[in-house]
């Protein structure tokens, strides 16, 4: 009676003899290890150092008194009931809020123009690089050139609107005028790169998403509003979280166009009002605190941002 026997195939054998290994993780010789320390060292020493350490070093100083010449004295809650009972700090807050005003504008404005820039018209190219030039300028070179434009007795906006037999206001001495005209300024200096992008977004649109929707019977508006609105979605996210951003941040503007925080307080932001406490008043405890709050109101206002968005912009699979 015969007997089945089975025999099993040999390993495979590498080119030197030995058995061949299949690459998987966590399988790195120990030279590979050290070079690949030594790579990330630069990224991660740099982030300690320059991020994290200041985080909780900011984290401390915000529950002290100090004033940058001395050590910091722990004072426990002090500085968060100070904030709590502070009517400018309050005011500041708002006043950033109404400057956000500017954010829904420049984007139809970007869109409007983008719109435009994407037909065959004639000049098309220099009218682009026009409109992304304030872009691309200073910070600095853009708030003085707005704040002689601005002026109440020579300024080329007065000017203009005495053209057309309008009088216009003194715009940076009046508490009215100063959070409008700090909002035109704003629209003017980001329309450029929210056109660029709404402009790349706009040439990216599938053609036959269009002719679909055009056999179909849609009108220019319905096109508009059911398949070119869609597909801009993500770049309206973007540029709405990234302006909330820069928003909750303007100082350089307000520093420039009014030093003193405006009428009556009426254009000073919470960056500047924390400028102010910390550099000024040398509150730098209290400066500290402040800016742990805004952080703090940056990222929850952001994470809602992207919670809101996540059912309503539009992703290609």
């Amino acid at each position: 009676m015969s007997t089945l026997t089975t025999t099993t195939a040999p390993a495979p054998v590498g080119v030197a003899g030995t058995s061949a290994r299949r690459p998987g993780r966590g399988r790195l010789t120990q030279p590979e290890r050290f070079w690949g320390r030594i790579f990330i060292a630069p990224p991660v020493i740099g982030f300690a150092l320059f991020a994290l350490a200041p985080l909780l070093f900011s984290f401390y100083a915000s529950f002290t008194h100090w004033n940058g010449l001395s050590a910091p004295l722990f004072s426990g809650w002090t500085n968060l009931r100070t904030m709590a009972a502070d009517p400018q700090f309050w005011q500041s807050l708002a006043n950033t809020a109404f400057l956000m005003l500017g954010i829904p504008i420049g984007l139809a404005i970007s869109l409007a123009l983008a719109l435009a820039l994407n037909r065959r018209i004639p000049g098309r190219a220099a009218f682009r690089v026009i409109y992304y030039l304030p872009g691309v300028s200073s910070v600095a070179a853009i708030s003085i050139l707005w704040q002689w434009a601005l002026n109440g007795d020579f300024g080329l906006v007065n000017q203009l609107l005495a053209g057309v037999g309008i009088e216009g206001p003194n715009w940076l001495a009046e508490k009215v005028w100063v959070k409008p005209a700090l909002i035109i300024m704003g629209v003017w200096k980001g329309i450029g790169f929210s056109t660029l992008l709404y402009l790349a977004a706009l040439q990216s649109v599938p053609r036959t998403l269009l002719e679909a929707a055009m056999l179909d019977g849609a009108g220019a508006w319905l096109r508009f509003r059911h398949v070119v609105l869609p597909m801009l979605s993500p770049v309206t996210f973007f540029l709405v979280v990234t302006g909330i951003i820069g928003g909750a941040q303007m100082f350089a503007e307000i520093n420039i166009m009014t030093p003193t925080g405006g009428p009556e307080f009426g254009s000073a932001t919470i960056v500047w009002y924390i400028w102010q406490q910390g550099f000024q008043n040398l509150k730098l405890g209290y400066a500290t605190a402040m800016s742990l709050v805004l952080g703090l109101l940056i990222f929850v206002v952001t994470a809602v941002q992207f919670y809101l968005n996540s059912r309503n912009v539009f992703t290609v699979e």
